[in-house]
């Protein structure tokens, strides 16, 4: 599904998603990733059951600072578990966790408002 939207140039867009693939600043990804404005890295993680604060450092050494973190776990919704989410927290980082596909949206809609907004992001 194609959720591109205008956004500033040199930026990290999701451009589509689809089974098993990103696209993201014109660069497929056939793994998990985690998407900030600068850049998209691969994210080992299969399920929300691996996320765990080391794998999300990433997030919590961008410069300049990510205010939001968007977690797209895939083709529901999960909750993600409260120690983590308090941990992230505790980074100065909001976080909420929606379908993969509504990350993308809400990411690439946040980016484009300026915000410094991060997408940790698992394959649907």
């Amino acid at each position: 599904m194609d959720v591109s939207t205008s956004v500033p140039e040199g930026l990290q867009v999701v451009d589509s998603y689809g089974p098993g693939r990103f696209r993201i600043a014109s660069v497929v990804w056939s793994s998990c990733v985690i998407v900030t404005p600068e850049q998209t890295v691969k994210w080992p993680i299969s399920s929300i059951s691996d996320v765990e604060s080391g794998s999300l450092r990433p997030i919590f050494n961008a410069d300049p600072s990510i205010e939001v973190l968007l977690i797209g776990t895939g083709k529901k919704m999960e909750r993600i578990p409260n120690e983590l989410r308090e941990c992230i927290r505790a980074q100065g980082v909001g976080v909420d966790s929606m379908d993969t596909g509504a990350a993308c949206r809400t990411y690439n809609v946040l980016l484009a408002e300026g915000r410094r907004v991060a997408a940790a992001l698992m394959l649907v």
